[in-house]
């Protein structure tokens, strides 16, 4: 867990909630990418959120979630939306 932790944007709750889930390194943060992490994180917490999405995105590309390129934002909330209906 400390390992994630050392990522951008993923705190001690992050981290716990992905380990949770099977994600426990970097490495397999990466592997899975940010939309199957937050498959994973959405069927074991419902309320996960686009910000949720935003940030693990952020972190595989080792940059803050705000700072994400709007067209990878429009991509990602677009995925999310499509997980609502």
């Amino acid at each position: 867990m400390s390992e994630l932790t050392s990522m951008k944007n993923i705190g001690k709750e992050m981290a716990k909630k992905l380990t949770s889930v099977g994600i426990d390194s970097s490495e397999k943060l990466i592997e899975a990418g940010s939309k199957q992490a937050f498959l994973k994180l959405k069927e074991a917490y419902p309320s996960c959120c686009l910000v949720h999405l935003y940030t693990l995105e952020g972190a595989i590309l080792d940059t803050e979630f705000n700072s994400l390129p709007d067209d990878r934002k429009k991509e990602l909330k677009e995925f999310s939306d499509f997980l609502k209906k």
